[in-house]
């Protein structure tokens, strides 16, 4: 019997390069979309594609993605296998391509045909080889800490959200975890740019994503995340545990991952998806 679970997950779609852009978007709107409905259709609420925006000067630093987040509201967990033993009648059409595409894995011929969905879902990539994970973390329905900006409204304007997922080293989760919320955090907190700061901690036992905490912070635009972002540079002190010598400390795309987004979701799938019509 499959319980009542309700969770948000969160993918992170990176582009290793721009010529592989129009190929990825091909992936996902022509074949993946209609795949994923067809799996999970009767226990998602919500399954969408937000667009990426450009990364803004320095955001790299920051792990940046280039190509979309992928949000999905689930009314039960499908990895809990306990409780959900059950078997795919068709195996997503998932070709080893998509993860060179995406960057999970390097650049060169592939042997096999397809990939298992789940499976490559947990490539973890590789920085010796320039590749980076495939990031899939699920956090609660609802933000579980507000630092700034409650209230606000959609009358207040468009909002330039910036979505991270960081990892903390093995032996610094409990310390990485607080300096974040003693030190980082409190850092955009005083920056007059950020409009709106949340936070909640990664469902670890929802799939086994090694990321430890999701934070989303607002500004009016790139130039005042800019801004923000040179302000708590010079604030926030490099921890013990720290992976690089620059801020923020973490590794790129290992240690720290994050995505340029609007207000709205490119295409929400479940409502608004009518097929792969090209348009001359």
């Amino acid at each position: 019997m499959l319980g009542f679970e309700p969770m948000r997950s969160l993918i992170y779609v990176d582009v290793a390069k721009e010529d592989y852009r129009v190929k990825l978007e091909n992936w996902l709107y022509k074949y993946h979309i209609p795949d994923s409905i067809s799996q999970f259709g009767p226990y998602v609420s919500k399954y969408a594609f937000y667009q990426a925006l450009p990364v803004p000067e320095g955001g790299e630093r920051f792990g940046a993605i280039k190509m979309q987040l992928t949000e999905h509201y689930w009314l039960a967990n499908p990895n809990n296998i306990a409780q959900f033993d059950h078997h795919k009648a068709l195996t997503e059409f998932f070709p080893p391509d998509v993860l060179k595409w995406q960057g999970n894995l390097p650049d060169e011929d592939f042997q096999c045909e397809n990939v298992e969905g789940d499976e490559a879902r947990a490539v973890k990539g590789d920085a010796s080889k320039g590749t980076v994970p495939f990031i899939f973390a699920f956090v609660p329905v609802w933000w579980e800490e507000d630092y700034k900006g409650a209230g606000r409204t959609i009358e207040d304007g468009p909002n330039y959200r910036w979505q991270m997922v960081i990892k903390f080293p093995d032996d610094a989760k409990d310390t990485g975890d607080k300096w974040l919320r003693d030190e980082f955090i409190p850092a955009f907190v005083e920056c007059e740019e950020t409009t709106r700061i949340l936070s909640s901690k990664v469902i670890k036992e929802a799939n086994g994503c090694e990321f430890d905490r999701v934070v989303e912070m607002w500004f009016e635009g790139p130039s005042a995340w800019k801004a923000a972002v040179d302000k708590a540079a010079k604030k926030v002190r490099r921890p013990a545990w720290f992976e690089t010598e620059d801020f923020p400390y973490l590794t790129q795309s290992y240690g720290i991952s994050s995505v340029f987004l609007s207000d709205i979701a490119r295409s929400d799938n479940m409502t608004q998806y009518n097929g792969y019509i090209t348009m001359r």
